[in-house]
């Protein structure tokens, strides 16, 4: 999903080297593991790709080393886009030892919801096993074998922190061409989001864990707003 934004709210996050600390050193991360998986695949995708728990394939370090997982050059090229624009902006406004709490937080939110749907539709097809289905038999193995990779959930939470720090900024879409603020641009996201999870359209992406980002997202940067902490960098 690509785009870029525009507005007097923010600035935007430059060359690499101008970029705070946590935001160029998470795209320095994930650029590296990436190469790594096109060496050796197979090792980086059944070690540190994200399994269902019940998995053969899965470790308990993977709820974390799959953010720095992807599938391919699009795939991290739009996530490290977007955190390039607009991380730079969140960590500059609420510091970078919050930012790097927001972001990671936000990653495990996008876990937590989307292993819990995962777990829901391994109830269902239990059911359905135990009464003979062989589809029910090959959804689970399905669920079991299939890896998750990507910083798309925390990279939705920062989009979230960005309309909640600048709502009324424009963010225009590139395909298609659409301009909205930035707080109806991630209601925008939340609905497609959720309409494709539920649904089953656009298979293949974690739509659920994109959903777990933005509300994690959401309820941080209220919760340190209410808190009156958000703008102060020393105080989580």
């Amino acid at each position: 999903m690509a785009y870029y934004y525009s507005g007097g709210n923010g600035r935007g996050g430059g060359f690499l080297a101008s970029l705070p600390t946590v935001t160029k050193n998470l795209i320095i991360i994930n650029v590296i593991i990436f190469i790594a998986t096109l060496i050796n695949q197979g090792f980086m995708i059944t070690t540190f790709a994200l399994y269902y728990p019940t998995s053969p394939f899965f470790h308990w370090w993977q709820v974390i080393t799959h953010m720095f997982m992807h599938g391919g050059f699009w795939h991290i090229f739009f996530n490290m886009y977007t955190l390039l624009i607009f991380g730079g902006v969140v960590e500059r406004i609420i510091g970078s030892r919050k930012f790097l709490l927001f972001y990671f937080i936000c990653g495990l939110g996008a876990v937590a919801l989307h292993l819990g749907v995962e777990y829901l539709q391994m109830l269902s097809y239990m059911d359905g096993a135990a009464q003979g289905s062989t589809a029910a038999l090959q959804n689970i193995e399905a669920i079991k074998y299939t890896p998750t990779v990507g910083a798309s959930g925390a990279i939705y939470g920062v989009l979230m922190g960005y309309a909640m720090l600048f709502p009324e900024s424009r963010m225009t879409l590139l395909f298609p061409p659409i301009t909205l603020s930035a707080k109806w641009m991630v209601v925008a996201f939340a609905a497609i989001e959720l309409v494709t999870g539920v649904t089953g359209w656009a298979s293949g992406i974690a739509h659920f864990a994109h959903l777990g980002g933005m509300l994690i997202g959401w309820l941080m940067i209220l919760g340190w707003r209410k808190r009156g902490v958000l703008f102060d960098q020393n105080r989580l």
